[in-house]
């Protein structure tokens, strides 16, 4: 609970009784609530919030919901919640709690019959800050691979014990119930060290919409990765075969290094992302490179999965950058690019492009580059379509004639959500 005035009148969610508050509030004639904090929580709560017929506005002090996800992966979360008639307020802090509003810093009102605080938990680590154990400066207890806290005597498991990240090694909290049950289930204490002895040290984050991190943290850690996205071209992959009926898209993120060792995925869809990200999570445990994802053989039945699934997608892409059969571009390396002296060739159609497209694009349809080659510029090219397929094949064909040529990983489709959101951003860092 932040220190902001009237915020005793907000309710928070953690305990069955604080559900009783919440509902016994929205029985009392609650027409419109005030959701503060865009995580998983917080999400829900509106969803949930919103099916019961409230008008719901979602509070978020960062300039997305889900952190956890890259930008031109978030966009998609946006626009669903504003189809579905939840108000987004983001790059917005709440500064007071008045009895039927929530005052925003830059001074508007947000009409709220009730208030909910989503914005996230401490460790419950009184007992072990009274024992005079270790504690870090987030709170948690801190432990060694063993989960042995900085008295030997002593072990620590469940959310308010540290985890090492799986990626490099550092100390980390991850308040998921997976991750700390898990942690939780094999403590190397003494009189259950025969079994294996082997250390519970690593920890892989996975939710419904990600396993392990984004692209955001990995370049503050690792300095440089790669994406690399799921195909088919102009719709993006999908839950099952796209002629079976009720399929839905999504996309698919995979973030490797350059030896096609993977680091972390994302996902963003309907129905069977969760399902990919298992088989992604469960590969990144196994230490699959990202090529070997071409060669995996899933479950197929065209109302359950395709002939080639995501997933396989993915593996295809990725041998083909490992196997330097062709280098990508992400979608916030155009810019500069483009300052470098690059072209950006647009392979969609007329229609699209006119649409919609890349400022500076040519657009040379790709049933007609092999008939407009002399139309090309010289210099390097950065060839796209919607999702990537098309400027795969496009990318081939220029290869083959000598031109020094890279495909924009994800097609226009990344590139949009992406600068738009970067956009969102620099207003608000601006407007502050």
């Amino acid at each position: 609970m932040p220190p902001a005035p009237g915020v005793h009148r907000a309710l928070t969610l953690r305990t069955v009784e604080d559900v009783d508050a919440l509902v016994g509030r929205l029985d009392a004639g609650a027409r419109s609530v005030v959701v503060v904090g865009g995580g998983f929580v917080g999400l829900e709560t509106a969803e949930d919030l919103h099916r019961r017929g409230l008008q719901v506005t979602l509070v978020e002090r960062a300039p997305q919901v889900l952190t956890p996800l890259d930008a031109e992966m978030v966009a998609p979360v946006h626009a669903e919640l504003r189809r579905q008639g939840i108000d987004l307020e983001l790059s917005a802090e709440p500064v007071e709690v008045t009895d039927d509003a929530v005052l925003l810093a830059e001074g508007r009102r947000l009409p709220a019959d009730v208030v909910v605080l989503a914005i996230g938990v401490r460790p419950d680590s009184g007992l072990a800050r009274a024992a005079g154990l270790e504690i870090d400066e987030r709170g948690g207890i801190v432990v060694d691979d063993q989960q042995r806290t900085s008295d030997p005597a002593s072990y620590a498991v469940g959310d308010a014990a540290q985890k090492r990240d799986a990626v490099d090694g550092s100390a980390t909290l991850v308040p998921l119930a997976n991750v700390a049950t898990v942690r939780g289930a094999g403590p190397r204490m003494p009189s259950r060290a025969a079994p294996s002895g082997r250390p519970r040290r690593w920890a892989l984050p996975s939710s419904k919409s990600s396993t392990s991190p984004s692209r955001d943290r990995l370049e503050r850690t690792q300095g440089a990765c790669r994406r690399t996205g799921g195909g088919g071209d102009p719709h993006p992959p999908s839950s099952h075969a796209g002629y079976y009926p009720g399929a839905e898209s999504m996309a698919l993120k995979l973030v490797v290094e350059a030896n096609g060792a993977i680091l972390g995925a994302l996902g963003v869809g309907g129905e069977g992302v969760d399902k990919r990200i298992d088989v992604l999570a469960t590969t990144i445990r196994g230490g699959l490179s990202a090529p070997q994802l071409a060669d995996l053989e899933l479950a197929y039945a065209p109302s359950f999965g395709s002939a080639k699934d995501p997933v396989n997608m993915l593996g295809y892409i990725a041998e083909n950058r490992v196997g330097g059969v062709e280098q990508t571009v992400q979608w916030h390396e155009v810019a500069d690019r483009q300052a470098q002296g690059a072209t950006i060739i647009d392979v969609r159609t007329p229609a699209e492009h006119t649409a919609g497209h890349i400022p500076g694009a040519v657009n040379i349809e790709l049933d007609s580059l092999r008939q407009r080659l002399s139309d090309l510029p010289n210099g390097s090219l950065v060839v796209h379509c919607a999702v990537g397929q098309r400027a795969h094949t496009a990318v081939i064909q220029l290869r083959a004639h000598g031109y020094d040529v890279a495909n924009l990983d994800g097609g226009y489709r990344t590139w949009l959500a992406g600068s738009q959101l970067e956009e969102g951003r620099r207003r608000a860092r601006e407007a502050a």
